[in-house]
């Protein structure tokens, strides 16, 4: 009898070892994970390859695949990188914007819409990543002061003979990921949504509407929407 409850303490110690072994190989993987995500969105040696629209030759040497089909800058954020757009709208959900694999994904344009960003609605998507990287930045401008005065940025659309455009942020809204107006590109409607579901003064007739929409967070099914006005 004494050599069983031996035995089966011996199985409990062990059963013990491995729980804490399993816990301590969940928390090393979570560390790596934010190691990894936290220097892939930090690397900012992409903006080697920005575009310049005064020397078209400049990127012909780019890494970057030819599903480049711009560039988004807004000013004072984090918000500077190419703008990818593939087949679906899975293609650059993670991959990167040299065609690898990468948890963190790209910014890219949603593949219904023009990719010379002619159309009078277009949306871009990009992953909410902490550290204000990648389009985690949008999260800030659901603030009206902090919208106020973070209101302009560039798009430079093209990989070569570049066509710079100015962008003017003008609203902001937490919506439902559902929320067919937008996600289907409403270009109809857009703009009374924007009126009914933001305070912002009438967005005109004549504008490019481009909106910038991320994650609210990993759990929830909100969008954060930033809307910005495309200006020559």
């Amino acid at each position: 009898m004494l050599g069983f409850w031996k035995k089966l303490n011996e199985i409990y110690g062990w059963l013990v070892i491995i729980f804490f072994s399993f816990i301590m190989l969940i928390g090393i993987w979570q560390v790596y994970d934010n190691y990894y995500m936290y220097t892939h969105t930090l690397d900012r040696s992409i903006l080697r390859y920005k575009p310049d629209p005064s020397d078209p030759a400049a990127a012909a040497g780019s890494p970057i695949t030819d599903d480049m089909v711009g560039w988004i800058t807004i000013d004072g954020t984090n918000i500077d990188y190419p703008v990818m757009q593939g087949k679906d709208n899975s293609a650059y959900l993670s991959t990167d914007p040299f065609g690898e694999y990468s948890l963190t994904g790209s910014i890219f344009l949603d593949s219904r819409c023009s990719s010379d960003f002619s159309d009078e609605f277009s949306l871009i998507y990009g992953h909410h990543m902490d550290y204000g990287k990648m389009f985690g930045a949008l999260d800030d401008f659901l603030d009206e002061n902090y919208l106020a005065s973070h209101k302009t940025g560039t798009l430079l659309v093209g990989r070569t003979n570049v066509k710079e455009y100015k962008l003017e942020v003008f609203a902001s809204a937490s919506i439902s990921s559902q929320e067919s107006i937008v996600f289907d590109l409403d270009k109809d409607n857009i703009r009374q949504f924007i009126r009914d579901n933001t305070k912002t003064p009438d967005v005109g007739n004549s504008e490019r509407i481009l909106a910038l929409a991320t994650c609210a967070d990993a759990n929830s099914s909100k969008r954060t929407v930033v809307f910005c006005c495309i200006k020559e």
